[in-house]
């Protein structure tokens, strides 16, 4: 009887925790963030970041400090006395010096004042993450198959192939783990965390489209586990 290797604990490498009750704010971080290949969990409420951190790891929390119910200082309070140390960079409109080093006091990482330049955020994000020890490689090389994530191109030996952005993300999240077999479950979380649900068939759609596009053997199946690049 054949026995699968014990899979190593679980870990989301390139997720981060969107922290921000402005509707369209939130929208705009979120579509940006999927777009750059991670994977985003997007609450308002500082009640639900907690809840969100006791319960998944995160690379970055990006935490907004005007919410309802338990501000953003409190929050950020009680992530640190928890013992919880992934980076947190603040989002605000509140420019006081004093409010700054408040932030600063209770364990942030960075601060950036709203309105911000989003490649700002961006490239602080990414230093955020590197200094937390999280790995980014901006080209991923999978046998003749690369995945360029500043440009969003992928091209398997000298011929480039379109790539939509779902499809772009499931690629990256295979590629950061080739040799590993990652499931289903993890796969729909890095395409639409869990405030997003997807049919139960999309993400098989996704997966045969690739496939057609970068080949069939660079994607294997593994019946009733998962997926995995080797």
């Amino acid at each position: 009887m054949s026995v699968w290797p014990a899979f190593p604990k679980r870990r989301t490498i390139m997720r981060i925790l969107l922290v921000e009750d402005d509707h369209s704010l939130g929208d705009a971080l979120e579509e940006r963030f999927l777009r750059e290949s991670y994977a985003v969990d997007w609450v308002r409420k500082g009640t639900d970041a907690l809840h969100a951190l006791a319960s998944g790891e995160y690379s970055l929390v990006v935490l907004d400090l005007g919410l309802p119910e338990m501000d953003g200082l409190t929050a950020l309070s009680h992530i640190r006395t928890s013992g919880n140390q992934t980076p947190v960079i603040i989002l605000t409109a509140q420019d006081a010096v004093l409010q700054r080093v408040a932030g600063l006091d209770r364990g942030a990482d960075d601060y950036l004042i709203k309105p911000f330049d989003m490649t700002e955020l961006l490239a602080r994000c990414r230093a955020l993450m590197r200094r937390g020890g999280t790995r980014i490689e901006n080209v991923l090389r999978v046998g003749d198959v690369q995945v360029d994530r500043s440009s969003h191109m992928v091209s398997v030996g000298d011929r480039v192939v379109n790539v939509p952005p779902h499809e772009f993300r499931l690629l990256v999240h295979l590629a950061e783990r080739r040799g590993r077999v990652v499931t289903r479950l993890q796969l729909e979380e890095a395409l639409y965390g869990w405030s997003e649900g997807a049919e139960s068939n999309t993400l098989e759609v996704y997966i045969s489209q690739l496939r057609r596009k970068i080949g069939a053997h660079h994607i294997r199946t593994l019946r009733g586990i998962g997926y995995m690049m080797p």
